[in-house]
């Protein structure tokens, strides 16, 4: 027999007369004339090639074939129809899926934290991945589903994709511990350690310190934060980084200043891709993290 040729109605006649181990009885449960539940029967046999049930008194007793294959297949038709059921519902605390995010490694501490306890309180059988997304490839990542939502930069979106406001954060400077304050001018003399993942082009801050004419000697370029940081602790350099990055990263051996530079918050957007607008799992999770993140960020010390 080849499953794919198989009508779906035949098993519900099979279900309904395991069940009920009578025709009469089967065809009242289905709303069919018993010759029609006999029909569909007598087609069912010939498509799997199996007798399925013997006449025993009044009734239909299942083949011994027929009773050690009928609970795993009601089974399966049992899951089916809760499927169904729930087409185009999401439930986060029944859900079992794997949500992909597409986020820079420089924003994770930004977002997973808050995103993690979030599936953990609300979601307990999702799992996370968080992965990063060339900003070129974006746009293609989202399209194919490779990442379900996206973390990153606010820039001007492709017409295909969404985007909403995630939240902004003020840019600060890290510092040796010994420098107790920054001035402008000693910013700008300053050398300054730049984090990127990309060997060259602009890093995170640099449009904000575009936007008012400003540029730095950056004779250092590390791909992490938190090396970044540790150079500062021994060195004279300075580290420009959003206020949440930077406040994890303080030890005795770092202070932490006000930028001296009136610099435009950086401001951090979600992307999806239009076609997965209606995607009930992932409007929960769009939903869930536009309402929490900035509610965490700004109740954090």
């Amino acid at each position: 027999m080849r499953p794919e040729q198989l009508d779906l109605n035949l098993l519900k006649v099979f279900e309904a007369l395991y069940r009920e181990g009578n025709v009469s009885a089967a065809a009242t449960v289905l709303h069919l004339t018993p010759s029609a539940v006999s029909h569909a029967l007598k087609r069912l046999r010939g498509q799997l090639g199996e007798p399925l049930f013997e006449r025993h008194g009044n009734g239909m007793r299942p083949t011994p074939s027929c009773q050690r294959m009928a609970p795993q297949l009601l089974a399966q038709l049992s899951q089916l129809r809760q499927l169904l059921r729930q087409w185009g519902h999401f439930d986060p605390a029944q859900a079992r899926l794997t949500f992909q995010l597409g986020v820079p490694d420089a924003l994770e501490p930004l977002v997973l934290p808050t995103l993690a306890r979030l599936l953990d309180q609300h979601a307990p059988g999702c799992s996370l991945i968080s992965r990063r997304v060339e900003r070129g490839q974006l746009s293609r990542e989202l399209a194919q589903g490779l990442v379900d939502l996206a973390v990153d930069v606010r820039q001007p979106a492709e017409p295909e994709l969404c985007l909403q406001p995630l939240l902004s954060d003020a840019l600060v400077v890290l510092s040796r511990s010994d420098r107790t304050s920054l001035s402008r001018e000693a910013y700008q003399e300053a050398a300054h350690v730049v984090v990127s993942r990309r060997a060259r082009g602009a890093v995170l801050e640099e449009a904000a310190l575009a936007a008012i004419g400003v540029a730095r000697r950056t004779p250092l370029r590390c791909q992490g934060y938190a090396s970044a940081a540790r150079i500062v602790a021994q060195s004279q350099h300075l580290l420009t980084l959003p206020r949440h990055l930077a406040e994890p990263l303080l030890t005795p051996s770092l202070a932490l200043h006000p930028c001296p530079l009136p610099l435009s918050p950086i401001p951090i957007g979600l992307y999806w891709h239009r076609s997965r607008q209606e995607d009930p799992a992932l409007a929960w999770l769009r939903e869930t993290l536009l309402s929490a993140l900035p509610q965490q960020l700004n109740a954090a010390p």
